[in-house]
Parts: structure tokens; sequence; C-alpha cells
């Protein structure tokens, strides 16, 4: 292997492959390239068998690059059986083969969000009598319960929250009807994987004698649960390299915990820490920025990046108006730069804190006939129309999954109403049978009716004529096709529809589905049913698909994003907008959490996403209920060096003085001494 293209630091954590590693790679560092180069190293150089080789990291985008980058510095034959996946599918991996310990049978089923949500609302009605509690609110707070490795026995509410205290008394009552129903969630498979492994040690030892050498990629980024997952495979070699950077730690809300990288010294006392500080994305100018914002949080490992190439623009730092005015200007300067520099649209960002502040930039794009993507919004999997088509695949795989059977119980509607419903339900718990095994025998219940024991009938044979069909084998796709032909699911669509082209939307989502199925037929040696819901539930939100991230991201259009959804992307011009106390930071850290540190870093992250131009933008005045407000300008501006800025007004309005323009510039950019305390 030719390591003669790494730098200095690169190179010493490619040929570190014994004990524990931690690489500090700061934004724009090449350590993707280095983790790829370090898994030939360990492949070409050190024989290592691939089995024994363990690469994670958060996204499937992420893995699937990382494997393809591997297989292209050594070939495909040298990589087969080595494991580049996220933690989830790691942890499936982990259940598939001996979830039968902790009394799963091994064809669970997957919950996801809606499966979820419809469970926790059912298990509401039996606590909340008079009460409406937040059903969304409740699941976060059992997510979060099970990201901190906390069992049912071992939640107690921190709060006197009624979503608190609801989470309490629901845990225990939704993870035994989980187990049930024979399934898991999300969390479960972090979860269940621990528990696995710390209840089993015949388990642990053969999986620690599997993976030899692991790698974790945005290291900062993970929670409890996976942090003991990684502690438990590694602590008997101890050929752990973690790659990350604690700067860029912005997802706490998710259960991020940046105290796992912070910590990695005093996990491993013998760890040896290499920092990628040099810098090959943006200009001296725009890090020597990003530098001096950061470096106002103290709780971090000491870093500074750095370019050997040119120091580029100054930052222009602009004062608007208001919010329409904001957008008005960056729409001007996206005119101005195009030409100058001669950029395409999708060199353009628009980066903000929340995505309510997309509204004004939006309207102002369309005005001025400029194509834009917003980033964001409803995913492919999460649409109706799609969880009614998986929904009938999962009952298909598993009867017991009964948050799916009743989803699709009556859907397309079949004459089995919600009196039926309710009757069938109540029927199974009192006989402590799966609602399956009701339904079977449904002929034999006159009290539901003819009409709805024909229906019942009809459904029953219609699944049971499918699985079928399905356990036999042969293209998943065009059965697939076939079933929801029988189902008539484009006439009950249309039926359902506001109007013509959102049924034919809706329906070209419903064939996207059988589109999936038939790629994962392509790519797998064996396909199965189960095989493919599997994938499905494991897909990350960057998945390819029509209209995903990836593919708005290639379209020739300026991009609409919030900070979170940047991070990893850069672009050649940069709009940091809402540069205000209240957006950036924003007001429930001021208020509620108190943890500017993290805002600090999140602001870091939109600097860094620039590699030539960037631009800060705030309002001086902003409306709020049909009121104009008056603005405090970020704390972080007055953290960026007055050398390093292009200070700016937009052009005057009508309604304000020279005098009033001046002293609104003056406190935007210069009257933070206050604020600060200084």
């Amino acid at each position: 292997m030719n390591l003669s293209t790494l730098n200095p630091e690169q190179r010493a954590a490619v040929q570190h492959t014994e004990g524990p590693l931690l690489l500090l790679a700061g934004a724009g560092s090449g350590k993707t390239r280095v983790i790829t180069c370090r898994i030939a190293y360990l492949l070409r150089r050190c024989e290592t068998p691939p089995q024994a080789i363990v690469a994670v990291t958060f996204t499937n985008k992420a893995a699937r690059e990382m494997k393809e980058r591997v297989d292209d510095l050594v070939g495909r034959r040298q990589t087969k059986g080595m494991i580049v996946s996220t933690f989830h599918s790691l942890g499936m991996r982990i259940l598939r083969e001996d979830i039968a310990k902790l009394g799963y049978k091994k064809n669970f089923s997957i919950y996801g969000a809606a499966d979820q949500a419809r469970l926790v609302r059912d298990l509401l009605q039996g606590i909340g009598g008079e009460r409406k509690i937040d059903a969304d609110r409740v699941l976060w707070k059992i997510s979060d319960a099970k990201s901190r490795l906390l069992s049912p026995e071992q939640f107690v509410p921190r709060s006197q929250d009624e979503a608190e205290l609801a989470a309490a008394q629901l845990y225990p009552r939704y993870q035994r009807a989980l187990k049930a129903f024979n399934a898991v969630d999300f969390d479960d498979i972090l979860l269940l994987s621990v528990r696995l492994l710390d209840e089993h040690p015949d388990v642990l030892e053969r999986y620690r004698d599997r993976f030899r050498y692991l790698m974790v990629d945005e290291y900062q980024d993970t929670n409890p649960a996976q942090y003991r997952l990684l502690r438990l495979l590694c602590d008997g070699h101890r050929n752990l390299c973690v790659v990350g950077d604690d700067d860029q730690s912005i997802y706490a809300w998710r259960g991020a915990d940046v105290r796992n990288i912070l910590d990695f010294e005093k996990d491993f006392p013998d760890a040896r820490v290499i920092k990628l500080e040099q810098n090959y994305r943006s200009t001296g100018t725009i890090l020597s920025a990003a530098n001096a914002v950061i470096r106002n949080n103290t709780k971090r490992k000491e870093k500074a990046l750095w370019t050997s190439g040119e120091s580029g623009d100054l930052i222009d730092a602009i004062l608007c108006d208001d919010g329409e005015d904001e957008a008005r200007v960056v729409v001007e300067h996206i005119h101005a730069l195009r030409a100058r520099h001669e950029l395409a649209y999708r060199d353009f960002a628009i980066l903000y804190r929340t995505n309510v502040q997309s509204r004004a930039f939006e309207e102002q794009l369309r005005y001025e006939n400029i194509p834009y993507v917003l980033i964001g919004g409803q995913q492919f999997f999460d649409r109706k129309e799609v969880k009614d088509v998986l929904a009938y695949l999962q009952v298909l795989v598993n009867p017991r999954d009964e948050v799916n059977l009743l989803r699709i119980l009556n859907y397309p509607r079949r004459g089995i109403g919600d009196t039926s419903a309710d009757r069938l339900i109540r029927i199974s718990a009192e006989q402590e049978k799966p609602l399956w095994e009701i339904l079977k025998g449904a002929g034999e219940m006159p009290e539901l009716g003819e009409k709805a024991q024909d229906a019942i009938a009809s459904f029953v044979a219609l699944m049971e004529r499918f699985r079928e069909r399905f356990r036999r084998g042969g293209r998943l796709a065009e059965k697939c096709r076939e079933l929801l032909a029988e189902l008539k699911m484009e006439d009950e669509i249309y039926r359902n529809a506001d109007d013509p082209a959102k049924g034919k939307r809706r329906v070209e989502n419903m064939e996207e589905v059988v589109n999936a199925m038939a790629s994962y037929e392509e790519r797998e040696e064996s396909p199965t049913l189960s095989g493919f819901l599997e994938k499905v539930s494991l897909l990350d939100r960057d998945t390819p698909g029509r209209g995903t991230k990836e593919e708005k991201l290639a379209q020739d259009a300026v991009i609409l994003m919030s900070l979170h959804s940047s991070k990893g992307l850069e672009f050649p011009c940069v709009f940091l907008v809402g540069m205000e106390e209240e957006y950036l930071p924003h007001k429930k850290s001021l208020h509620e959490t108190f943890d500017i540190d993290e805002e600090r870093r999140l602001c870091y992250v939109g600097i860094t996403r620039a590699q030539r131009i960037l631009l800060l933008l705030g309002a001086a005045r902003r409306k709020k209920f049909g009121r104009r407000i008056e603005r405090v300008p970020s704390r972080f501006l007055a953290e960026i060096p007055a050398e390093l800025l292009r200070h700016r007004k937009s052009e005057a309005r009508p309604e304000l003085s020279e005098a009033e323009q001046d002293k609104l510039a003056a406190g935007f950019f210069a009257g933070m001494k206050g604020l600060l305390g200084e």
C-alpha cells in the first residue's frame, strides 16, 4: 500500500493497529480516507481476516460509502465477511442469532415510529381517563430511558411532568405488549443486544473472539447504549479505534453523550491520541473564524484547524432590517456570486437553526424563479400509503404483530367496522389468545354479524393464501404486486384522496414499495420477505429513494436546510442566517437547558460547511404576531475577530433614518460587551 499521499498524522493513525486509539478528526480533515486506509492496511499489510474487522457508523449511506471505498482499495474478494454497518444493523446481527435466549422468537418484527405511537396510544387509553396525554412525548421518554439502558424497573420519573409520569407507568406495559407481539422497537435493538451480551458470557465470548478490530466513526454522537455495546465487545482485545470530533457533537437531544469522547482516555489510560487538524475544505479565514468561536467552549479537546491553502476572502457580516429583508439580501447575493465566481445553484446553502426560518427564503427564491430544495419533511417510508403496504407484509411474516394487524383489518374497507374490531380485541383479551387466532375462529361468533363474519373469513383466507405464496419462494416483487391488485389498494387511495394529483402521488409511492422490493431482490443472494422488511426497518432517513436528501443534493438547486441536517456536508458558498439571540443560540438553550456549548458547536458546524465564501446574516427586527420586535445579535458574532469580518448593512429602508441605521448596525455588530458581561 502507498501511504505517501497521507499527511504524517493520518499515516500514524493508519499504522496504529493494536490497542485503543482516539482519532480526533476536525472538520474537513479527511477522516473517512483515514478510516478506509486503516481497514485496507489491516487487510493487506497485517493480513487480518476480514471477518475479524467491524466498522460502525450512524447511517446506511456512510456505511455504504465506506465499504465501497475499501472495496476500491483492496478488491471485493478481500473484504468478504467484513462488517461495515450502523449500530442498529450490528445489533440486529447479534439478535437474529441469539434472541431466543431472551425469550423471543427469531421471526420477530421491528416496530417503526408509527407502530410504536399506535401501541402507546392504545395503552394510554387504559390510564388516561379524562386526560389527553401526548403519545409522542411519552414514547420519547421511553426511548430516552432505553438509550440510557434503563429497564422498566429502573426507570424513575425525574420530574412531575405529565408525560414523564405516564411513561413510568406505561413503560413496563409497553415492553410486555411488544414481547407478546414478538416485536421489538428500534431502541430495543441496542438495549437487548447489550442485555444479551451482559447475561450470556458464552455469547459475549463468541463475539469477542470473532470481532478482533473495532472502528467507530462519529464517536462523539454515541449514546450510553452504544457505548456499553462497544465496551462489551472490545474489553478483551482492546483493539478499539474511535474517530470523532467533540466540537461537532450536536445531537444531545437525540441522546448523544459528548462525555464518551471526552472521557476516552479515562476509560483507556493507555490510549494513543492523534489529532487531525489539517483541513482540506475551507479557506484560512473561515477556519480562523471557526477556531475563534469554538475555543470559547471550555469542556473540549484542544485542537485548531489549519490549512496550507489560501486565506481567502473576508467573511461578510450583514445586518438586515427584518426577516424579509434578510431573504432578499441572500437572493441578491446568490445572483451576484453566481455570476462573479461561475457557481451553480447547488453550490449555495442557506443554513438556519430552526426549520420555521425557511419560509421567507422559500418565498423569495420562488419570486426570483431560483430553483431550490428543502431538506427535511416527511420521509418516504413514513408515508401512510407506504406504511399500509408494509403493514400487510409485516403481518404475512408475523401474524402476532397486532399493531399492524389492526391497521389493515379494515383497510381497504371490507365491512369490519370499529364495533366489530372492538369486540374482537375484547374477546382476544378475555380468552388471552392472539388476535389472529380469534380472527380465524370468527365464524363461530354470532355476535359479530354475518357480514362481518364473511369479511373476516375472506381477509383470513387472503392472508393465508399469500403467506403460503411468499413462503414457496420466487419473485417477491411480483407477489407483492399481485397482493396489492387483489386488495384494490389503488382504488382505495383514489377514493380517499383530496384531489386526483395527490392520489396519483400516493399510488406512485405505493408502487415504489414494489420497486424497492425488486431492488432488494437484485442485491441479495437469498432474498426473503422477512429480510426485505428488516432492511426497510433499518433504513436511515438518507436512504436513496424518490425525493430523498441524497437526490435533492444532486439537483442544481439552492439548498435550504437546518444546521443539524448540514453536518457532514460542504458547499462553496454558505449563508448562515438568523445570527441572533434566541435563534442561535436557540431560546431553549437560553431559558431551559442552559447548554450554550452545544449551540456554539452548532455555529461551528455551520461555519465549517463553507469552502470559499461565508456570509453571516441577522435581522435588527422581526415580526412576531404581526408586531416588529427588536432583536439582539448572537453572542457568537462577537467571538469572531473583527479583522476577519466585513461589516455591512443591507440596502437602506425608507422608514429608517441614516442615524437609526447606524445605530442598529453598531448595536448588532459591537453591542455584545454588556450581554457577555465584559
